[in-house]
């Protein structure tokens, strides 16, 4: 068993890094700062891959992609909708074209994974593990969870509502504010999917749909404050 403060940085790395490249080179051209978060993080999940647990479950693989497709849209539709009260619909100047493909292929490629693997892989495990030895009143309930405790280990689709909690806060703080409502009904939508599909696979699927669908939209409407 490889304990859950081991187990912190190669769960953590991708998405801290990503954060942090896009602040770091935020007054260098768009282009380049996606190109450097997408080689970066590449590598990063590359070498931690090794410590995550399968991204499949215990149902069809194939039942996963389907499930996670029709839900993805799903949540680009709800993004859109829970979006357009917080987001000015005014003009807005359009990216260009090599902006607009490098933080496509970011967006469906690499921040589903990464994400999922951090919020759903990672936190939302150790935040049920965590839980369940608070629950049985153990001493040192956060020590027992990082020292003593896998998320690894897991069962797929476990979870308690501090589980969801400190999941969906986890998310919804890695997004601009006036993305939070939205970030909310999304987190929650991946949670239960990945507590009815029992696996990661399906949220990464459905996250990248969404991702996507929001980039195409974006680019067909001229409404690029959505993005």
């Amino acid at each position: 068993m490889i304990p859950n403060r081991r187990l912190i940085l190669p769960y953590a790395a991708p998405y801290f890094a990503y954060v942090f490249i896009a602040s770091a080179f935020e007054h260098q051209p768009v282009e380049s700062n996606y190109l450097i978060r997408l080689i970066v993080v590449s590598l990063l999940i590359a070498w931690a891959w090794k410590w995550y647990f399968p991204v499949t479950g215990p149902k069809s693989a194939l039942g996963s992609v389907a499930m996670g497709m029709m839900t993805g849209f799903a949540g680009f539709l709800l993004w859109i909708l829970l979006l357009v009260p917080f987001v000015s619909t005014g003009d807005s100047l359009p990216w260009s074209d090599h902006a607009f493909y490098l933080r496509l292929l970011s967006a469906g490629c690499l921040v589903p994974v990464f994400e999922e693997f951090f919020i759903r892989g990672f936190v939302l495990r150790f935040a049920l593990q965590w839980d369940l030895e608070r629950k049985n009143v153990q001493e040192y309930p956060l020590r027992n969870a990082l020292d003593e405790k896998s998320v690894n280990d897991v069962e797929p689709g476990s979870w308690s509502w501090t589980a969801l909690a400190v999941s969906t806060a986890v998310f919804t703080f890695g997004h601009h504010s006036q993305e939070w409502v939205a970030a909310v009904a999304f987190s929650l939508l991946m949670a239960g999917l990945w507590i009815m599909r029992r696996d990661l696979l399906s949220c990464i699927v459905a996250h990248s749909v969404t991702n996507v669908s929001l980039a195409f939209y974006v680019f067909t409407t001229g409404k690029w404050n959505f993005w």
